[in-house]
């Protein structure tokens, strides 16, 4: 079970990463990505000081969810 914090920022939910993260040999050798976005970059991005509306704003495929997945 998540911690209750953890579930606050999740919005109340558990979720199922493994729904939304993908890895697959054969594109960009097996490195897991969100809707064809590389979770390391969404991390590189956070990493430099981007916060969940920018990352919405600049890469509008990706949801609220989809990053809420990478930390799940």
């Amino acid at each position: 079970m998540l911690g209750s914090e953890f579930l606050a920022f999740l919005g109340g939910v558990e979720m199922n990463w493994q729904d939304r993260i993908v890895s697959d040999s054969d594109t960009l050798f097996g490195k897991p990505r969100i809707r064809g976005t590389r979770i390391e970059f969404i991390l590189d991005l956070l990493a430099s000081g981007w916060d969940e509306a920018q990352i919405l704003e600049s890469y509008p495929h990706l949801t609220p969810e989809d990053l809420r997945a990478v930390f799940a």
